[in-house]
């Protein structure tokens, strides 16, 4: 709890985490919106915006630090990650991750996956249907006829279970009961974030079951390397370590089809603006509104894992490094964003001013048995690890 302050220098001295803005005398904020440089400093997030009590658990924020100074917030509703500081070419902390001062803003977001786990299954299932062990299970579908990241209630509705281990490790818990979103078994899911001394966001996912399930867990971080409220994303530079994806269809589902990006717009072989070409004539990117498609990732080894991108701010030239253990890479170029909400920062969640870079098995992956499987059995244990590391 924040206890009461006295004076202005106080309050923002004490507020080291949370988006408050120091006030002048006048009552006016130094600056009714911050530029994306100076909002890691001017601005921080209020622990009692996110304590709160829903389906009779408690919300609260927990801090990751390391010894360049770089945080990693995050907050148990949803499992989700709030807020990134990390240090630019200037040394300056920028707060490369969008996100909301409260869980409130989560709560009635028109947007639920800023930052959070996601599960049971991350990215889309075809009429939110699929058949195990010859059952066939009818989901929840949230996505026109498709389900999308889990259902009704994925992951990021819900109040995980949250032991911070150090100052560098927290740890998020979840019992996915049998039913729960229609998907089959108790599902045991454990992910632990950890922000090591080398500027790396580290999510380990651990999983077991007692009846045959499907899997995909991800993280749905949406990132702007220049920070929050410097502008759109399109010219920072992507490459991906990729030489096919997984063509859609107009709802989104893959084809079945894997297809070499050489000669397409989704090429990111050799390093590319995302708006270089995110508004050609292609059918695809019709589809997708631009980039929304699953990359086949070509298993490039680095950091005993696959690297999977690398993605370069334009304005603050921090580089941020992908990699991964899983097969495949959902690269989402932020084309649904749509204004209907206020970051942290004060700035509106505006048409393409972020990016994901989501790790994961291929979407629909129960329905293509072509795809790696996503199958989990009794006995089996879930372990899969990605890297979002990051540079200057």
């Amino acid at each position: 709890m924040m206890k009461n302050i006295k004076s202005l220098a106080g309050l923002c001295a004490l507020a080291t985490i949370g988006f408050v803005s120091c006030q002048s005398e006048s009552g006016k904020s130094k600056s009714e919106t911050p530029s994306a440089v100076d909002s890691a400093t001017t601005l921080k997030l209020v622990p009692d915006s996110f304590q709160k009590e829903i389906d009779a658990k408690k919300t609260s924020l927990y801090t990751l630090k390391n010894k360049n100074n770089a945080e990693a917030i995050f907050t148990n509703y949803g499992g989700r990650l709030v807020s990134l500081l990390i240090p630019d070419q200037d040394k300056k902390l920028v707060d490369v991750v969008v996100g909301f001062k409260s869980v409130a803003d989560y709560e009635k977001a028109t947007e639920p996956y800023f930052g959070a786990t996601i599960g049971r299954f991350g990215n889309r299932i075809a009429k939110g249907k699929f058949t195990l062990d010859g059952k066939q299970y009818q989901l929840f579908t949230n996505n026109g006829q498709n389900t999308l990241h889990g259902g009704k209630k994925g992951y990021q509705y819900v109040v995980w279970d949250a032991k911070q281990i150090n100052e560098n490790t927290v740890q998020f818990d979840y019992l996915s009961k049998d039913g729960d979103e229609h998907f089959p078994g108790n599902l045991k899911v454990s992910v632990t974030y950890t922000l090591t001394d080398d500027n790396e966001l580290k999510m380990d996912y651990q999983a077991t079951t007692d009846k045959t399930t499907v899997l995909n867990l991800t993280n749905h971080a949406f990132f702007n390397l220049n920070g929050e409220g410097s502008g759109d994303v399109l010219n920072h530079s992507v490459k991906i370590f990729a030489d096919e994806y997984t063509p859609v269809d107009s709802t989104l589902i893959p084809t079945g089809k894997i297809e070499k990006v050489k000669g397409t717009p989704f090429d990111f072989t050799t390093e590319a603006k995302i708006g270089a070409r995110i508004n050609d004539k292609n059918e695809q990117l019709t589809f997708g509104k631009g980039y929304d498609h699953n990359y086949v990732l070509n298993k490039t080894k680095a950091m005993n894992m696959y690297q999977a991108a690398s993605v370069k701010g334009d304005k603050s030239g921090i580089v941020m490094d992908v990699y991964t253990q899983e097969p495949g890479l959902q690269f989402y170029s932020g084309n649904f964003m749509q204004s209907k909400n206020t970051f942290k920062g004060g700035s509106k969640d505006d048409f393409r001013t972020a990016f994901c870079m989501e790790t994961q098995h291929f979407p629909d992956s129960p329905n293509q048995p072509a795809f790696p499987s996503t199958v989990l059995k009794p006995g089996q244990v879930y372990k899969t690890s990605s890297i979002y590391k990051f540079s200057n």
